[in-house]
């Protein structure tokens, strides 16, 4: 078993239950932990045989480019998608971030920690 994380991957999302947050817009942090069999690839030295991080930022980029309400639903998204696209994931987990969220206080940042399994 190995781990491979994608660290403070930046965006920019429309994300929130209110309607200024879809239209202005806010940055987010996102961190993905997969683990899985990489036994395999460490001998082989091949792309094909391990899980592809680049397939990873791809499924993030993609999911948070459509808007939801709650962070959670995004979150549940990214790890749905992983799973079903990347058979050798054995186990996901995703931290979704809002920095700066429009909330009355000094707060750097929001997170939603959502894991799964297969």
């Amino acid at each position: 078993m190995g781990t491979i994380k994608l660290k403070n991957i930046r965006v920019f999302a429309y994300h929130g239950c209110l309607d200024e947050e879809g239209k202005i817009g806010s940055d987010y942090r996102v961190d993905l932990s997969v683990k899985g069999d990489l036994s395999h690839s460490s001998k082989t030295d091949a792309l094909a045989d391990t899980i592809d991080y680049v397939h990873l930022n791809k499924i993030v980029k993609e999911e948070m480019a459509i808007r939801s309400k709650l962070l959670e639903n995004v979150a549940e998204r990214i790890i749905n998608r992983t799973l079903e696209e990347i058979l050798l994931v054995q186990k996901v987990k995703v931290e979704v971030s809002k920095i700066n969220p429009p909330i009355g206080g000094n707060v750097a940042m929001v997170t939603v920690s959502r894991s799964k399994s297969r």
